[in-house]
């Protein structure tokens, strides 16, 4: 492919006014402690997984009579003060960050979602994609697109469900809707619940997304309490010790009583598959999976890629922050000394696409610059996590070349991505997709780097080292657990091309 057409391509990629990289879709957090205003805790929470959506912040909040829900637009600290936050009160909340993947990024679609049903409603937040919406809409008798987003949807249906209920005032009212909505509901979702009395948490059959339970121990003062987390470094900021992570297909509801466990889901749907890409990218370091810190994987991947695609070089960098680990790795195993290459300004969040080629190089260059004397004169291993589009990956490599590195070699620590992902990934087809539509060689001359190597499917297995739990890996191989909501084709259409 010609780069005039790849150029017109990245142009064309302002899917959600990112510029390049893999975002996933939000964070949940969710607390029930008895005795304990809890509105400063959900704040921390979310706080520790602003990764997962800096878009907007919200949070419902109980005191067992009423639900308070107060959402803005931007990050945590933007969303709530000190006065807002005493304004909350409660022992029983959710909150909610969100990255849009499916609907618009306005205040309407900030979480949670707040339905009035019975006599004090529910709040709901979402994490991933569902990928009947189509259909569920059809159902419903709905015009295609009517609901703002798949959250929406899913309170809408929950809304609707309630008059089907044999016994609307019933104390387990919010449980026993989800028993009647879920059941329906394919994709990826990870939620989070509350009413005045109660905190869900629910997983879907495949476990696309993570979700935790921690407890709070007893005090003097409180009888302790329960949470819900996307992460587990957010039970650690708020205390909270962790218990488990939910299992794919599980719904664990909490109340004065403690939580408890419901399975809604067919037994036959049960096919546990968690995004491959929470190990390479989308979780913290500190964040415990199958029981492991992913910090550990991610080193590994980096010394798998040694072995499989070792280069003669000087220094081996990483692109800070997330491809660090991993370069950590292939430094060790390949014995060329790890260095610092490139400088990351912390105050800048998602880099927008702009509307000329000169303003596509200034975002990334606002982002991130090189170290001159670190690199001037050398054979450079450069580490990242991913490629998706290209277009930050190619202004790196030319900004170090134009810093005076002699060679550049692009070391990748997870395989291609070559298919677009439907459960929370903003990949929506194979035309922005570099890896979809290059060989490596064409992708090296592209991004004008000396060499370009991917780790192998099997490494990255290999590297996360979770024996026989399931992986989702669709984004890499095209293998979808699910009914997609559109036909994939093997090659990009022309059109997406053009």
């Amino acid at each position: 492919m010609k780069e005039n057409e790849w150029a017109k391509l990245i142009e064309a990629t302002a899917i959600g006014g990112r510029i390049d990289g893999v975002k996933e879709a939000c964070g949940v957090f969710g607390i029930y402690a008895p005795g304990v205003e809890v509105s400063h805790l959900v704040f921390d929470g979310l706080f520790a997984l602003q990764h997962r959506g800096q878009e907007s912040a919200g949070m419902a909040v109980s005191d067992g009579q009423e639900i308070v829900v107060s959402k803005e637009m931007g990050l945590v600290t933007s969303a709530f003060d000190a006065r807002k936050l005493a304004s909350l009160t409660g022992h029983l909340a959710l909150g909610h960050v969100r990255y849009s993947t499916g609907g618009a990024s306005t205040w309407q679609n900030a979480q949670p979602v707040y339905r009035s049903i019975g006599e004090n409603g529910f709040a709901l937040g979402h994490n991933g994609n569902l990928t009947n919406v189509a259909e569920l809409e059809e159902e419903q008798n709905m015009l295609p697109g009517i609901s703002s987003s798949d959250s929406d949807l899913v309170a809408e249906l929950m809304a609707l469900a309630y008059d089907d209920l044999r016994d609307p005032e019933s104390s387990n009212t919010l449980e026993e809707v989800l028993n009647l909505v879920l059941p329906r509901l394919w994709g990826a979702f990870s939620f989070g619940l509350i009413d005045t009395k109660h905190l869900i948490g629910v997983r879907d059959p495949n476990g696309f997304r993570p979700l935790c339970l921690g407890r709070l121990e007893p005090t003097d003062e409180t009888p302790g309490g329960w949470v819900i987390a996307s992460e587990s470094p957010a039970l650690d900021i708020v205390g909270a010790s962790f218990v488990r992570e939910l299992e794919p297909g599980e719904m664990v509801i909490i109340d004065q009583d403690g939580p408890r466990s419901s399975y809604p889901f067919a037994k036959e749907r049960i096919d546990p598959r968690l995004c491959v890409f929470e190990f390479v990218y989308f979780a913290r370091p500190d964040t415990k999976l199958f029981g492991k810190e992913i910090h550990a994987a991610r080193h590994r991947m980096g010394q798998q890629l040694a072995e499989e695609s070792f280069v003669e070089a000087d220094i081996v960098l990483g692109v800070p922050d997330s491809g660090v680990p991993a370069a950590e790795g292939f430094a060790a195993s390949s014995g060329i000394p790890f260095g610092q290459g490139l400088v990351k300004n912390r105050y800048i969040g998602r880099t927008f696409i702009a509307p000329t080629h000169e303003a596509r190089i200034n975002a990334v260059r606002r982002k991130l610059n090189p170290l001159r004397e670190s690199v001037e004169g050398k054979r450079l291993v450069v580490v990242d996590d991913s490629v998706v589009r290209g277009t930050t990956t190619g202004q790196i490599v030319r900004m170090l070349k134009e810093a005076g590195a002699l060679e550049v070699h692009l070391r990748i620590s997870s395989p291609p991505f070559a298919w677009p992902c439907f459960y929370g990934i903003d990949t929506p087809s194979r035309g922005e997709l570099l890896a979809a539509n290059m060989s490596q060689s064409e992708m090296a001359d592209f991004l004008q780097a000396d060499s370009v190597a991917f780790l192998s499917l099997e490494g990255l297995y290999k590297a996360i080292d979770a024996g026989d739990a399931g992986l989702c890996n669709a984004c890499l191989t095209g293998h979808y657990p699910t009914p997609t909501p559109v036909s994939i084709t093997e090659r990009p259409t022309a059109a997406a091309l053009s």
